[in-house]
């Protein structure tokens, strides 16, 4: 059985305030009694800007010895050079503090936007550039340029580094997708986006990533009896070939961490029967 790993996109929303988090909570305090409840989340601050060293330092501390993140990778990246001239942002990328995380590293997230069309030729030269081991990491972050100011750019131990790609075109819906991912490593991530989005299930790598955006409308809608059941099942399934990460963005309406603590606690209660 592979370890199974639910969270949130994210941790920082006002709207969880009394709600979610207990009033009067101060900020600093949120991540760690997120850590208490769930055993992993998506940092997606890196996706809008560059991280610092110190922020990854701090989460990691803030969070128990076998708490998991997964880092989004930045948008600069995808959505604006649409994963073209990355060499040189991918080393700031990495060099911003990815790393510190140290084995609380779990997966790196590329999301990319609406538009991008399928394109085999582009996605392979992306791939190939993409680290497979925090040491190969830390090489690469070593070429970051002025931007990154300070840098970390050191690995603590040398481990395995996986990678997962959400899409949002329907050219994608093809089979010469896929097999592109199994190709190189990379996971699909399954992302369940109120059928906006293409809603793929490929098991392309060692690991599954699932996104659960709202199943009738996106960012907003929680997820019913019904539809958790479904998820655990199929998460249930997963694991037995890999590992499984999972995480909740339907955080409009404080649903995110309701419904990642009940999918959690249906698949413990699975376990234990």
């Amino acid at each position: 059985m592979g370890d199974i790993r639910i969270g949130t996109s994210g941790w920082v929303y006002r709207p969880w305030r009394g709600v979610f988090y207990p009033q009067g909570l101060t900020q600093r305090l949120e991540l760690p009694y997120l850590a208490e409840r769930l055993n992993s989340v998506e940092i997606n601050g890196s996706f809008y800007s560059l991280q610092r060293p110190s922020s990854y330092l701090r989460w990691a501390a803030q969070t128990p010895d076998d708490f998991v993140f997964a880092v989004k990778g930045g948008r600069f990246i995808t959505h604006m050079k649409r994963l073209r001239d990355g060499d040189t942002l991918l080393a700031n990328f990495l060099a911003s503090g990815v790393l510190a995380l140290g084995p609380k590293l779990g997966p790196i997230l590329w999301q990319l936007p609406p538009t991008m069309r399928f394109d085999p030729e582009l996605l392979a030269e992306f791939f190939a550039h993409l680290p497979r081991s925090t040491a190969h990491a830390a090489e690469i972050a070593s070429r970051h340029d002025h931007r990154v100011d300070p840098a970390h750019t050191t690995a603590d131990a040398d481990r395995p580094l996986r990678h997962a790609l959400e899409i949002r075109h329907p050219t994608f819906v093809t089979p010469e997708f896929p097999e592109l991912l199994r190709e190189y490593g990379i996971g699909l991530v399954v992302a369940d986006a109120a059928g906006k989005y293409p809603l793929l299930e490929d098991v392309t790598a060692d690991f599954v990533y699932v996104r659960l955006h709202g199943h009738d409308e996106l960012y907003v809608s929680g997820y019913t009896d019904a539809g958790l059941d479904m998820w655990a099942e199929k998460i249930r399934a997963w694991s037995r070939a890999g590992d499984v990460y999972a995480y909740f963005d339907n955080d409009a309406k404080v649903m995110a961490p309701r419904d990642a603590l009940a999918l959690r606690a249906r698949l413990a209660d699975a376990s234990s029967r």
